[in-house]
């Protein structure tokens, strides 16, 4: 097939089109801007667009397929020419199915742990020998690509986004897979810019539970008030359950031991989510076939997927720690968890605000007492992130009062970060770096001395 992305540097998109293009497929793409790791990773494939923007001379009647990410608007040049010239116009979600659609199909769902729940059922079923093909949002230890499609494998593993799959098709992502089995973990409010109420933040949700096949194995969170609410009101006779929740655990000398089926075993993760997270992907898997002796033995060598918890740096006395947070319940799950593992430390948390929902004055209350079990709260927001939102500049009594006291720092560049970090230190510190974004730019080696 002969292949062009219109917006190619996205995390799904980028490692879509290197997936294709390594099966035999012409593929080509464009996109605004690009950024790495996707620039360097589409200049080493040998498909980065030869300059930034949109031309719609790359659209011509030899293209097969035009594949359209979010990035682009309806107005797109190149999406004109398509549609003009009759060409087949997919998301990456419907492209996916198109793809997949003889496979076992298994989505991973909800406001967060999809990338961890997902990676884990990948670590684990790639141990055990199964053939499967995957989508993932993060990068997983042990896989070169965030895809895999093949025309062997009889099963797919796919995080299912709750976030519309393009400008042209105003749905999650998630309702295009239609999954024969879907895990559902917590729901909490996020992606306002698209979902500006609670309310149908939610119904998306809804939505994919009440779509599910007449057959399909539901896997959900039963400790989560609101999963358990969609899944009583959308279970259908026919639908197999699967409930799970946290499972007991210990923390010894700084380790994390759970009990899952009355074995224990010890894991490198941390926090009770991921306890959680764990027994999700254990009852994903075995349904799959996996037996629990092989899942505790694969899953107590998966280190996390990238930039989730990650240590980017240990010494005795210095910890330093990197998280995707920043959405409420994420930035409140990992302060906890990182309280739990390091008791006896110094907790100096920060979190970068960026994103169109966390600038939001009606959004910014949920973030109340996200980070109280640290010794100091700081916050990050570069003004550009207003000018780039459309949104009102925020003051420190604002966010004090939205995060819950009164000692919160707030910094606006990242040199007032880095002096607040170095102020806030004790001698025995763990520093935990909260973001979707980079704060700025900022080099982590300079917390490191």
């Amino acid at each position: 097939m002969n292949i062009h992305f219109i917006a190619i540097g996205g995390s799904i998109m980028h490692s879509l089109a290197i997936e294709l293009q390594q099966a035999g497929h012409e593929v080509t793409g464009s996109d605004d801007k690009i950024y790495d790791p996707a620039r360097s990773r589409l200049q080493a494939a040998g498909i980065l667009p030869p300059r930034e923007g949109w031309d719609a001379d790359r659209i011509h009647e030899n293209l097969d397929a035009v594949i359209l990410g979010m990035h682009a608007f309806e107005d797109n040049p190149e999406l004109i020419k398509a549609r003009s010239l009759g060409i087949p116009i997919y998301s990456f979600p419907e492209f996916i199915y198109e793809q997949c659609r003889d496979k076992h199909r298994v989505v991973i769902a909800g406001s967060y742990g999809k990338s961890t729940i997902t990676g884990m059922v990948m670590h684990v079923l790639e141990a055990v020998g199964k053939e499967f093909d995957y989508l993932v949002g993060a990068s997983v230890p042990g896989f070169d690509n965030n895809v895999r499609l093949s025309e062997t494998a009889p099963l797919i593993v796919i995080e299912g986004d709750e976030y519309l799959a393009s400008r042209l098709v105003k749905k999650p992502k998630f309702l295009l897979y239609q999954p024969h089995m879907t895990l559902f973990n917590g729901i909490s409010w996020d992606h306002i810019n698209v979902f500006p109420s609670y309310e149908l933040y939610v119904q998306q949700f809804e939505e994919l539970a009440n779509a599910l096949d007449k057959a399909a194995d539901i896997v959900y969170n039963k400790e989560d008030d609101e999963v358990v609410r969609i899944v009583k009101k959308y279970v259908k006779p026919s639908h197999y359950l699967h409930p799970f929740k946290t499972p007991s655990y210990k923390v010894k000398k700084g380790r994390f031991h759970l009990k899952l089926e009355g074995n224990w075993q010890e894991v490198n993760l941390i926090g009770k989510h991921n306890m959680s997270n764990i027994a999700g992907a254990w009852e994903v898997c075995r349904l799959l076939s996996v037996e629990i002796e092989d899942f505790l033995k694969h899953i107590a060598t998966f280190t996390g997927v990238k930039s989730r918890l990650e240590t980017v740096f240990e010494s005795e006395n210095k910890v330093v720690i990197k998280d995707y947070a920043h959405a409420p319940a994420k930035v409140k799950a990992t302060v906890e968890a990182v309280r739990e593992r390091y008791k006896d430390y110094n907790l100096i948390a920060c979190v970068e605000l960026h994103t169109f929902s966390s600038l939001r004055r009606e959004f910014l209350p949920l973030y109340h007492n996200s980070m109280e079990k640290a010794d100091h709260q700081l916050v990050f927001i570069h003004p550009d992130s207003f000018k780039a939102r459309r949104s009102a500049p925020i003051g420190r009594e604002e966010l004090a009062e939205d995060f819950g006291t009164n000692s919160l720092v707030y910094a606006q560049s990242k040199e007032a970060l880095l002096d607040a970090i170095k102020q806030a230190q004790t001698g025995r510190d763990v520093i935990l770096m909260m973001s979707s974004g980079n704060f700025d730019g900022l080099d982590y080696q300079l917390l490191t001395t």
